[in-house]
């Protein structure tokens, strides 16, 4: 334990102090966080969907600009993974059980009640899935490149820590080494820990509700607690082998099930409609991006309602899940350039994802509208096992989506121990075993009292509570990069600036010429 930080013990005493809240006085906690949630959503959801643009201007903006070429390390440094396995550790700390909880029940959930126009429309179905991609696709990805961005190149290019506070030096000076750089760091580690529990929260769930709709298990908060429980000694079997063993293997897995589960779906279902499905609502997405990203609804109380629950909920969880997700990638990340990464996080994730919905929810939307069942009447976490019902093979696709959440799951958790070792161990890139537990029993825990406090709706309440002062944090860090980038490339872009400083560094060696 001699790399722990301060950061660490104010972290770990101020979880148990909130676990503790919610085991003894689950109900008090449930009223609180509902009073704050509506406060948030009420008068900052403004605010959120401004930010969430900002990140996308800014990471289009990167790849586009001179500082593409920018390495993240040393010059001489080679990528540590192959892109299909950066690819896949990417997609199972990024997106992985929100895929399949949301895959269905989203855009079916969009296409009978849409904002702005009736449901159960043509319209209606184009605007479920356009929506569906905005909460999934640019905005989201943008947010996770440019913290993952920031700590890869501060930590390898420059040296510095692995942490959130690292990242603006170029902005706070030696502040960043004392009680300013621990508060941000404070808040990254509470932002990862209500982040990463939501999807624990929606995991269980899943896995509650397949095996309910499956079996006849009771869909009940003990079973899940109980799906929890076994689970969290999985992730900490595999969170003791290491990022290049247990996190690597369980990601290469988890691609190949979540190909075969795409590819089986989108072959036993309408395909061609499936096809052309896509080709008009992505094309829609593209076109209707801008007015998505920064629109709200100040005349209209139903779909402001909509907008907060969704858009402004979806924006909050990715910024919690910033320090996690963009921590991971920064690890995995080492040896690429600037603009390659930006691309490969915000490109190619983007589409695959709107691939993804488009072809599960594409395929709630067919069966609801061409063939009249009740898709929409099912629960968030068994629409995807009714649409499975209607599909061949209907068995064999439950048991993989099964499996596959729990690998997920386990991937997931992981991860997250992996990075909140890492921050509050100063950065280390191999934090001992014993904090990486440590935090996945808080985890787990944190996860079940949320559950048993409110559900969905706590979670959704601590995210966008320990988004807030993170979304300052983030966007500073953005200003902290340019403010690197620039002086990096200045000897190569600047002749007169070059000399100036050549001038200044002999004055400083020799300041007495005579």
């Amino acid at each position: 334990m001699k790399k722990v930080t301060t950061v660490f013990w104010v972290s770990i005493i101020l979880s148990i102090i909130f676990v503790l809240w919610g085991a003894l006085f689950p109900t008090h906690l449930g009223n609180v966080m509902n009073t704050i949630l509506g406060f948030f959503l009420e008068n900052f959801g403004w605010f959120y969907q401004l930010a969430a643009t900002f990140f996308l201007v800014f990471a289009l903006f990167l790849i586009f600009s001179r500082y593409g070429k920018i390495k993240l390390g040393k010059d001489e440094d080679k990528p540590e993974f192959n892109r299909p396995t950066w690819f896949a550790m990417l997609f199972s700390a990024g997106m992985g059980i929100g895929l399949l909880f949301f895959g269905v029940s989203e855009p079916i959930s969009h296409f009978a009640s849409p904002p702005f126009i009736g449901g159960g429309t043509d319209e209606a179905a184009i605007m479920s899935l356009r929506y569906t991609y905005l909460h999934w696709g640019f905005h989201a990805w943008a947010i996770y490149a440019t913290i993952a961005l920031g700590i890869a190149y501060f930590k390898f290019r420059k040296g510095y820590p692995g942490l959130m506070s690292a990242a603006l030096y170029p902005l706070l000076g030696d502040r960043v080494k004392g009680k300013t750089g621990k508060i941000i760091d404070i808040v990254a580690v509470f932002a990862t820990i209500f982040g990463v529990c939501a999807s624990l929260g929606l995991g269980a769930a899943q896995i509650n509700g397949g095996l309910s709709y499956l079996t006849g298990i009771p869909n009940t908060f003990s079973i899940q607690f109980l799906i929890i429980a076994i689970v969290t000694v999985l992730f900490i079997i595999s969170a003791g082998t290491g990022i290049k063993k247990g996190i690597k293997y369980l990601s290469n897995t988890n691609l190949v099930l979540a190909l075969l589960l795409f590819f089986a779906v989108l072959i036993l279902g309408p395909t061609i409609f499936l096809m052309d499905l896509f080709t008009t609502t992505f094309g829609s997405y593209i076109q209707n991006l801008p007015q998505m990203g920064l629109r709200l609804a100040p005349f209209d109380p139903e779909s402001a309602a909509w907008l907060q629950g969704w858009t402004i909920f979806y924006w909050a969880w990715w910024i919690a899940w910033a320090p996690f997700v963009g921590t991971f990638i920064a690890r995995v990340s080492k040896g690429r350039t600037v603009r390659e990464f930006v691309v490969a996080v915000l490109v190619i994730p983007t589409v695959v994802c709107t691939l993804w919905f488009c072809v599960f929810g594409g395929t709630g939307i067919f069966f609801e509208y061409n063939l009249g069942l009740d898709v929409s009447g099912q629960t968030l976490e068994t629409a995807l096992f009714y649409v499975f019902e209607q599909l061949p093979l209907s068995g064999i696709l439950a048991f993989i989506t099964i499996f596959l959440i729990s690998t997920f799951f386990i991937t997931s958790a992981d991860s997250a121990t992996f990075v909140l070792g890492m921050q509050t161990t100063n950065g280390s890139t191999e934090p001992p075993n014993i904090v990486k537990f440590s935090w996945g029993f808080i985890l787990a825990a944190s996860a079940v009292v949320l559950m048993a406090s409110g559900g969905l709706e706590a979670m959704q309440t601590a995210i966008i509570v320990s988004a807030f002062p993170l979304t300052f944090v983030l966007i500073l860090m953005c200003f902290s990069m340019l403010r690197s980038f620039r002086e990096e490339i200045k000897p190569v872009t600047d002749p007169s600036r070059e000399k100036i400083r050549i001038r200044k560094r002999r004055y400083q060696e020799n300041p007495d010429p005579t």
